[in-house]
């Protein structure tokens, strides 16, 4: 045996604390050996779910199409397509679908064994990249003995048939065959997918955010690079003042204030109190709600109109705070967002970039004309009141901590680089320097650079300075043309709502959005994330695709996939789909197309599915294993350390631990 430093021999004293014999070692040496040689597991990857908490549950429960597929690979052509697609909608929602198949049959008892018999199979079917105790871990515990017996049986076996026969009857005969029926489906949902990818936006239009992030709470495996919206909520749950303010405007304009309250326990009553206070007589008609033609609505007249004018009171809270970090912050280089002093209170017109414009809206009642950026004393105790309000929110605050646990900027895993808006860019294809804090950052150092701050916004209660430059970086990544989760030259939310010329709308996108139909600029970023052009590619969220349009989701010769489409109802019109997901299994890479999701009664009702088409855009000439991904390196790394460790034990070097 070569000879060893002290720090390899500390290093293999530890691990021999884990596996204190010869025989413990060679037992974790072969059982890791024999994970490298199984097939690697499937990844599904969406984004941009932006608070569509319907449609994300039914992706999640079909793994865009992967239960499907199980099902064709285990039946063929032994069931009709009826029957499959019936088989399908059970296990998506098996207590709905239960319920109407029991309604239509005149012998539920033959209707369980069926059921039982089919479902077994796709549970055999799905279990078989995993280990027997990965599978049975995922197990419900009430029913986890017998799906073990019945999942690994044979039918060879004619010995024990009559046993697994009685099993069934059994479970029938105490009424157990719906509870029992429910756990294989959880289970095949389970198994068919690995591990998640969000490729940012869980929040921002959609009332179900919250529902959401409960069930990522409990899903299996999952990782989130932040969009900007999560980020915009993440420095909100820090506290940050302004990010409060911007999350509430956007939930009043898209008519989720309630949500907030229910979810979150929000109190809104001392903004609703400000509203009526100085907006009394406000038609507001700018501030109309948004309900993206929800057919759960029903808020009244009086509730609606209340809504817009606490709308407009947050809206000009945030343009009075965004003022004031902009000041205190040169260096974000902002100035141009300033735009309260350049108003003209008494003529109602604004001097943008030059030019005169006529506001829509020039009642602003709490602005002081010498002062505008000052918040009144009544704006004050609103804004003092929603941030306690939101900082002692235990459910907000559980969920923004499992965004910085589970997630980052950006994600290098197997071969491919997620991220959810862009990589800011010059014109000619270089990364473009940003100045922050009297640094220079671009490309992978900009990204870690605020990834670091973001958590410092968070978390940082020793420093009060350190956690403000924090949450004020976190503001920054939302709104600034120079962040990678933004991408474009300006937010122009002042602009959309009080300038009727849409020449002041514009908001130009970062050159990236150009440059990545370039093959040659897609391996640069991927370069610059030390990853291998030749075999790696990068998905990418955050800008819908236009596939009315004839716009194409793959860009650079497949290089870069943009898996944003639609998920939610506002972007719908004008993509003609409710977006791209990304299923990634042994055998390469698939690109799903979905259709909007209406409701899931007439999803269990007519067996209608979302996965409308999906194109297979890479596919391996050899099937990849867990030894040709990230984890099966890892792995590769142990068995290296204990075949250390038994040479040590063998050599003496180390004494057994009987």
């Amino acid at each position: 045996m070569k000879k060893m430093s002290e720090l390899q021999l500390r290093y293999l004293n530890l691990l021999a604390e884990k596996y204190p014999t010869i025989a413990a070692a060679s037992t974790a040496i072969i059982n890791l050996k024999a994970i490298l040689s199984l097939p690697k597991g499937t990844e599904h990857a969406l984004s941009d779910i932006h608070g569509e908490s319907e449609q994300f549950f039914h992706v999640l429960k079909n793994g865009s199409g992967a239960v499907r597929s199980k099902i064709d690979d285990e039946f063929g052509n032994e069931l009709s397509i009826r029957d499959k697609k019936q088989l399908a909608t059970l296990i998506y929602y098996p207590e709905l679908k239960l319920k109407l198949m029991l309604e239509d049959c005149e012998d539920p008892i033959d209707l369980y064994k069926m059921i039982f018999s089919r479902l077994i199979r796709v549970c055999r079917q799905s279990q078989t990249k995993y280990t027997r105790s990965k599978v049975r871990d995922a197990m419900p515990e009430d029913f986890r003995h017998i799906l073990e017996e019945l999942i690994y049986e044979q039918n060879a076996e004619d010995n024990k048939q009559e046993y697994y026969n009685e099993i069934i009857d059994t479970i029938i005969r105490l009424g157990r065959a719906k509870a029992f029926i429910v756990a294989m489906c959880n289970l095949i949902q389970r198994l068919v997918v690995d591990h998640l990818h969000i490729v940012g936006d869980i929040f921002d239009r959609g009332p179900g955010a919250p529902a959401i992030m409960d069930r990522l709470l409990d899903y299996h495996s999952v990782d989130i690079q932040w969009g900007n919206h999560d980020i915009l909520w993440m420095a909100a749950a820090a506290g940050h003042p302004v990010s409060i303010a911007t999350v509430i405007r956007i939930s009043a304009r898209y008519g989720n204030l309630d949500t907030l309250e229910d979810a979150y326990g929000i109190n809104f009553m001392p903004l609703a109190n400000l509203a009526q206070t100085y907006y009394s007589d406000d038609p507001c008609e700018l501030f109309n709600i948004h309900h993206l033609e929800r057919e759960d609505t029903t808020v009244s007249q009086v509730e609606e109109r209340l809504n817009e004018k606490m709308h407009k009171a947050i809206s000009v809270i945030q343009f009075k705070l965004e003022g004031q970090l902009i000041a205190k912050r040169p260096e974000f280089g902002m100035d141009d967002r300033r735009l309260l002093h350049r108003i003209d209170y008494e003529k109602g017109t604004i001097n943008l970039y030059g030019k005169e414009y006529k506001l829509l809206d020039s009642n602003f009642p709490t602005i002081d004309p010498a002062d505008p950026y000052r918040l009144c004393p009544e704006e004050e105790d609103v804004m003092e009141r929603l941030i306690h309000s939101i900082v002692n929110c235990e459910k907000l605050q559980k969920h923004a901590a499992f965004l910085y646990s589970h997630g980052g900027l950006y994600l290098c895993c197997n071969d491919i680089l997620y991220f959810h808006g862009c990589m800011p860019m010059n014109e000619d294809g270089t990364f473009k320097k940003v100045n922050l804090y009297g640094n220079t950052y671009s490309g992978k150092s900009l990204c870690d650079f605020l990834d670091a701050w973001a958590r410092k916004g968070f978390y940082q209660h020793e420093n009060a300075e350190e956690k403000e430059r924090g949450m004020d970086l976190m503001w920054f990544t939302w709104t600034n043309g120079n962040s990678p989760l933004f991408g474009k030259d300006k937010m122009a939310t002042f602009e959309r709502y009080f300038v009727k010329e849409k020449e002041t709308h514009e908001e130009h996108k970062d050159p990236y959005y150009k440059l990545y139909e370039n093959e040659e600029i897609c391996n640069k970023i991927l370069e610059e994330f030390g990853m291998d052009p030749e075999k790696s590619v990068i998905v990418n969220g955050h800008v819908p695709v236009k596939t009315k349009k004839g716009e194409s989701p793959i860009k650079a010769n497949g290089k870069l996939f943009i898996i944003d489409g639609g998920f939610s109802k506002a972007y719908q019109p004008t993509t003609g789909i409710a977006g791209y997901t990304l299923i990634y299994n042994s055998y390469g890479l698939k690109l799903v197309t979905l259709e909007p999701f209406e409701s899931v009664e007439k999803a269990v009702r007519e067996e209608t599915d979302i996965r409308s088409d999906s194109r297979v855009v890479t596919h391996a000439v050899k099937r990849k294993h867990v030894s040709d991904t990230d984890q099966g390196r890892r792995i590769q790394a142990d068995v290296e350390r204990l075949e250390e460790l038994l040479d040590a034990y063998r050599s003496g070097l180390i004494r057994e631990r009987r």
